[in-house]
């Protein structure tokens, strides 16, 4: 039977089973605990998308800016000696603005993951480590992400020619066993590395959210995750 959508009263349980060494945190109340961890989970949320999804978000950020595959790396420098490097630049552009363009789709999704939250979701995005919360975003939002990334992330990149030839070829290569089938189609390429930018971004927000609670100007934040350090 699936879990029970976490209730204010739930959270405020699970936190009392939570050590907490900090003074401020005692005495909760439902209202609080529920804000804190679900403000927590939306700033990691929202900030991603903000972050991601505008020019540059993903180009401009060596973090997250996609690289093309493996399997065209060599290509791309054979490119660049023969003075063709413009047609890689176009290809490693268009793969980036198509995350970029893409990440708008994830906001939804992930506030939706935040609604649906259960018993055993929280207890273990609050007792569980750094990235605790990033990893209930990825189980939850991954698979229907990808589904609406693909059709965006095509659209972005049909245009470049490169992309469709090393589509052709990437595939007979899959088929024979020479390549790894994550790599064989570039699209499907742009979309998981768009989503491990996403959630890589969260990740970042979300540490910052534990480790210093304090410097994230948020009451209801410090009052929940400083309790728990």
């Amino acid at each position: 039977m699936p879990n029970p959508i976490l209730s204010r009263r739930q959270i405020v349980l699970l936190l009392s089973l939570v050590p907490l060494s900090k003074p401020q945190a005692q005495g909760l109340s439902a209202a609080d605990a529920s804000a804190g961890l679900r403000a927590a989970l939306e700033r990691g949320a929202e900030s991603a998308v903000r972050l991601l999804g505008r020019p540059d978000g993903f180009l401009g950020n060596p973090k997250v800016r996609i690289p093309l595959p493996g399997a065209l790396q060599d290509l791309a420098e054979l490119l660049r000696r023969m003075g063709q490097g413009g047609r890689v630049d176009a290809l490693e552009t268009a793969m980036n603005r198509a995350a970029e363009q893409a990440t708008p789709e994830a906001r939804n999704l992930l506030l939706q993951a935040i609604r649906t939250m259960t018993i055993d979701d929280a207890r273990r995005i609050l007792t569980g480590g750094d990235t605790a919360a990033t990893n209930f975003f990825s189980e939850r939002t991954r698979t229907p992400l990808s589904t609406r990334f693909l059709p965006i992330v095509t659209r972005a990149t049909e245009r470049v020619e490169l992309a469709q030839r090393y589509n052709d070829v990437a595939g007979r290569a899959a088929r024979l066993g020479l390549l790894r089938p994550q790599e064989a189609n570039l699209q499907q390429y742009v979309t998981d590395r768009a989503l491990d930018g996403i959630y890589l971004t969260i990740g970042e927000e979300e540490r910052k959210i534990r480790q210093d609670p304090v410097a994230t100007g948020s009451q209801i934040l410090q009052r929940v995750f400083g309790g728990l350090r």
